[in-house]
């Protein structure tokens, strides 16, 4: 204790001594103790300084920086000063800052400059400032400056950047980037008439995922997603995840519509495979719209606005497919949320029906067993396919409601047929994620009296995400009822073979897509045919071939082995009371009423759009279109041969050759070949362009319905009209 008492005593004493002594400020002239000064500070680490020569060459840098970069300042010396620093690189576009080398250069002041030192293994970043010595004859003697090291302040201001701007589980670029980028571009892009696409995808049956396997596995899901994304656009695009299981994909320079076609049903395909999370099945899809700019917008929001409405389209339209934007899905999209209201109130106003298409014996063309298809009776637009209001089914959440009803009601009305024939239902898989699905089924059944060997239960292979072992028993549960199962859908993008060892399948059903184009040369729909049919033997199911509609498809399809047909070549769906009426009369044969052979599609229309012969444009009617050749009615007598353009609206210009001409119709063939809108519809790979109007001197602007007539003005029509001009009336003629 009395060392303790001694040395306080002492500190004591010598703070009253510092205490009495005189102040002394370090003077100007006070060379050395300045210099004491500077030392201290470069001792103890809190800067450095550095100095350079007339001709930009290290004269002095201090000794302590070069023992931490494990330098000998010797050897630096007499460099010049951007041997040694690398300017930071300009990763951001808003940003103008001048480079170290200019700022040497023009002998400007140095300040707050962030630069790497080149040489290191390490990443090492300085920050510098510096200001020109002169002499007093104003001669350049060289920079004076200071530096610090800002290695970790970068790292951690680095991390906090990438935290804004990239999403953590993804890796990909954030909301706030990718705006930022889109926006950044398109302003370049303009001024240098240059384009832009931007694709919106969001994720099927994602919520399914997580309520039946947890958003632990929605994230797994979601990061590899993300990955399949980066594979397939690769170098192309930019992509960003926006929150949920919404993304982005930026494209510049890519305009081709059959090129940005090909990428988006590449997408939909990769990204529907099924996924492994956890040794779970996972399987999604998706919907994908494409907007381009300047076509289908200028700046970011009207873009992003643009892909969101053909999104939703493709969503509408049946999901898994892209759609295209187009001027006219601002009234889709309100169909859209017209539909959502209005199918909530259907089953109560009894405005759903069921229709049944039969399915018939591929050897006796008898009629074996109806599958049962739900159609809308709308008040106010009629007929409602399926197609459009499902999906709505699904996203609104009322989906099993409607499932079940359906259930109910093709157990009723088949109790009521004079003859025991078999009756398939489809089921959501969303139906049939509810625990509760095998008592609906037995309520039904009970409810009706309907034998359960007479119910056949449509399951497309979707139903298998999640867990197997549930996805089991819920099998087990429907085979202990007695009723069929068929496999839907077969083939289309979620098939694997490891289910059908287990899972209790009556029947394969072949899907219409392999159907269609089956009989032309080159094509291996056949191929795939005959190994859906052989596996369905060696398993001991069932076949039906979907969606037959000529008679050179059905003896393909018998030949190859299938089952049974279901297809337009023998019925369409029809109404209970025409089954009853049929059945009634036991009248089970049908015979084949079809085209002889495959063609492509043409899509019957009937709108007026605007015909180009030399410098006149007149007006026709569009009666049928298909990707080779269209039909059109509204002049008299053009010559064979005679070269067109068919203006198709939007700044679709289809340049066409007339090839069959009778009276006021002609059959035109297209110089290219129109391409899918992702949907069932057509359109042309590339638009009048938005800068092209801009030069004939109109505002920039996206695209309008009647592009064409901006480029064109009020026609020059140097020469005579070749052709009299008539108003077609409506006509059963086709082609």
């Amino acid at each position: 204790m009395t060392g303790f008492f001694a040395r306080t005593l002492r500190a004591a004493k010598a703070a009253d001594e510092s205490a009495d002594a005189p102040l002394a400020p370090i003077e100007h002239s006070d060379h050395a103790r300045r210099v004491e000064l500077l030392d201290s500070f470069e001792k103890a680490g809190l800067g450095w300084f550095w100095a350079t020569d007339g001709q930009g060459r290290l004269i002095y840098l201090s000794p302590t920086a070069g023992d931490k970069l494990g330098w000998s300042v010797a050897d630096v010396i007499g460099k010049p000063l951007t041997d040694l620093f690398m300017p930071e690189p300009d990763e951001d576009p808003d940003r103008n800052e001048r480079p170290l080398a200019f700022l040497l250069s023009a002998r400007n002041s140095i300040t707050q400059l962030p630069v790497r030192l080149l040489g290191g293994q390490d990443e090492v970043w300085w920050e510098i400032a510096g200001k020109p010595e002169f002499d007093a004859k104003g001669r350049f003697n060289g920079y004076r400056g200071s530096a610090k090291d800002i290695t970790t302040t970068r790292e951690t201001q680095r991390d906090a950047e990438r935290l804004a701007q990239f999403d953590s589980l993804t890796g990909l670029a954030n909301r706030h980037r990718m705006t930022k980028r889109l926006s950044a571009t398109l302003k370049a892009y303009r001024n240098s008439k240059r384009v832009c696409a931007l694709m919106i995808l969001d994720l099927d049956r994602f919520k399914q995922v997580n309520d039946t396997l947890g958003h632990p596995a929605g994230d797994e899901l979601l990061k590899q997603v993300a990955a399949r994304l980066e594979r397939i656009v690769g170098s192309k695009g930019e992509i960003g995840r926006l929150g949920g299981d919404e993304f982005h994909i930026m494209l510049p320079d890519v305009d081709d519509r059959g090129v940005l076609g090909e990428l988006g049903a590449r997408l939909i395909q990769m990204i529907s495979q099924p996924y492994s999370i956890n040794g779970s099945r996972a399987i999604i899809g998706t919907s994908l719209g494409v907007a381009i700019a300047p076509y289908d917008g200028l700046d970011t929001e009207e873009l992003v606005k643009a892909a969101d409405l053909a999104l939703y389209a493709a969503k509408g339209g049946g999901r898994g497919q892209y759609r295209f934007y187009s001027s006219d899905l601002k009234d889709g999209a309100k169909l859209r949320r017209q539909t959502e209201e209005d199918l909530r109130d259907a089953i109560v106003k009894d405005e759903l029906r069921m229709f049944y298409q039969p399915v018939i014996d591929a050897r006796t063309h008898k009629m074996i067993a109806l599958e049962a298809l739900m159609r809308w009776d709308h008040p106010e637009r009629g007929n409602v396919p399926p197609s459009q209001f499902i999906p709505v089914a699904e996203d609104i959440g009322i989906i099993k409601q409607i499932g079940d009803w359906a259930l109910h009601e093709v157990c009723r009305q088949a109790s009521e047929w004079p003859m025991e024939l078999r009756i398939a239902v489809n089921v959501s898989a969303i139906q049939f994620a509810h625990d509760d699905f095998p008592q609906t089924v037995h309520h039904a059944l009970q409810a009706s009296g309907l034998k359960p060997d007479r119910l056949e239960l449509e399951i497309t292979e979707s139903v298998f995400m999640g867990d197997n072992n549930r996805t089991q028993r819920m099998f087990e549960e429907l085979k202990k009822l007695g009723v069929r199962l068929a496999l839907d859908d077969f083939g289309t993008g979620y098939s694997s073979l490891s289910y059908l060892q287990t899972a209790p399948f009556d029947k394969i059903k072949i899907d219409q897509s392999f159907v269609r184009g089956a009989t032309e040369d080159g094509n291996n729909n056949a191929a795939i045919m005959s190994a859906i049919v052989g596996l369905a033997e060696a398993l001991s199911m069932e076949t039906v071939a979907e969606g037959v509609e000529t008679h050179d498809e059905l003896k393909l399809v018998t030949n190859r082995g299938a089952t049974s047909v279901q297809g337009y070549i023998f019925s369409r769906a029809i109404s209970h009371e025409e089954v009853l009426d049929r059945l009634e009369r036991g009248d089970l044969t049908y015979e084949p009423k079809g085209p002889a052979k495959y063609r492509a599609e043409r899509k019957t229309v009937f709108r007026r759009i605007g015909l180009i012969h030399e410098d006149h444009r007149y007006r026709v009617v569009l009666r049928n279109i298909s990707k080779t050749g269209a039909m059109v009615e509204g002049l008299l007598d053009v010559p064979l041969g005679t070269e067109v353009v068919l203006d198709l609206g939007g700044g679709q210009l289809a340049v066409a050759t007339v090839r069959r001409s009778f009276v006021h119709s002609q059959g035109l063939e297209f110089e290219t070949p129109l391409i899918s809108d992702g949907a069932d519809g057509l359109c042309t790979r590339y638009r009048v362009s938005p800068y092209e109007i801009e030069a004939a001197g109109r505002p920039l602007a996206a695209l309008p319905q009647d592009a064409y007539s901006l480029i064109a003005g009020p026609a020059a029509q140097h020469s005579p009209r070749r052709f009299l001009q008539v108003d077609p009336k409506p006509s059963s003629r086709a082609w």
